[in-house]
């Protein structure tokens, strides 16, 4: 007779991702008292224990932990699709998540050429920035994301779906009209009042990355505002609020409508890939796998003005 049970084992995993009692209670509608005795009842059963628990609230997984979460994991989400084969809607039905430059440039036309190819199929989009798409990867929330930044090769497939470039963004009007005929680079601009997308943003890494290569400090950086939502930061400004670092993708429409003007990062530039990612352990759905096989057939997208 068996003597654990999925209620342990989703009590286990659940505080595993959220590294806190307090998030995974939230997340199932438990409290915290019944989420540890969930997994304390578990490491009985095991005789060792899973989570070293901390001062601070926060908790990490023992070696033994770490193994005993792959298992689980694999045991619920088993468990999930079965459950989901009584629900027919889900052999058609996608759950993507999307960070914000590719969810608000490259969504829309990929989404639109694989409904006209599958027209049975319905797709639910959940938005954030990339380190939030791959949380909501880790917690089974969707099997298939769009990001900026791979950050976790070891877990995750990676099939890149644009080449992108970061650009220095700015107004279109003066001073920055006679600066832009002359042929400045973005990276003499960098002393200009700096509005930054948020510290979990593929773009904000990627543009630290790349100041961090030409030896510019992010903190000398005068940076007057930071703002999570791209279009918010474009009409600032194109408003001449301030200088930004952008993607092509992201301001592209701005540019070609004169609003803004783009200043490159110096000879070499700036580059980035965007991601179509999935877990390496996913169990991927008809429909899921259908579009990924759809993006994958599709040439590589490369950004420009």
């Amino acid at each position: 007779m068996l003597k654990i049970n999925l209620k342990q084992l989703e009590a286990f995993v659940a505080t595993a991702e959220f590294s806190s009692f307090t998030k995974a209670s939230e997340e199932l509608f438990l409290t915290q008292s019944t989420v540890s005795s969930h997994i304390s009842a578990l490491e009985n059963t095991l005789g060792i224990r899973l989570i070293q628990r901390s001062a601070r609230q926060r908790v990490t997984l023992t070696k033994e932990g770490e193994l005993v979460y792959r298992e689980a994991r694999e045991i619920l989400d088993r468990c999930q699709a079965l459950q989901d084969l009584k629900n027919q809607d889900r052999e058609h039905q996608l759950v993507i998540g999307a960070s914000s430059v590719p969810g608000q440039c490259l969504m829309p036309e990929i989404m639109e050429d694989f409904l006209t190819a599958t027209p049975d199929c319905h797709y639910v989009q959940l938005r954030g920035d990339s380190v939030k798409i791959h949380q909501y990867l880790a917690q089974r929330k969707a099997n298939l994301g769009f990001v900026g930044i791979a950050t976790n090769p070891k877990e995750y497939h990676y099939h890149p779906v644009a080449e992108d470039r970061l650009v220095l963004i700015t107004a279109n009007k003066e001073p920055y009209q006679t600066l832009y005929r002359s042929g400045t680079s973005g990276l003499e601009l960098l002393s200009m009042p700096m509005i930054l997308r948020d510290e979990n943003s593929g773009t904000r890494q990627e543009m630290e990355q790349f100041l961090l290569r030409n030896r510019i400090s992010p903190g000398d950086l005068n940076i007057i505002a930071q703002i999570d939502n791209p279009e918010a930061i474009r009409s600032s400004v194109s408003r001449g609020l301030g200088v930004s670092i952008m993607s092509v993708l992201a301001a592209r429409e701005y540019l070609l409508s004169d609003r803004l003007l783009a200043f490159e990062l110096g000879d070499q530039g700036a580059f980035r890939n965007i991601y179509l990612t999935w877990r390496k352990d996913a169990l991927l759905t008809p429909a899921e796998q259908k579009f990924l096989e759809f993006v994958q057939s599709r040439p590589l997208v490369t950004a420009s003005i």
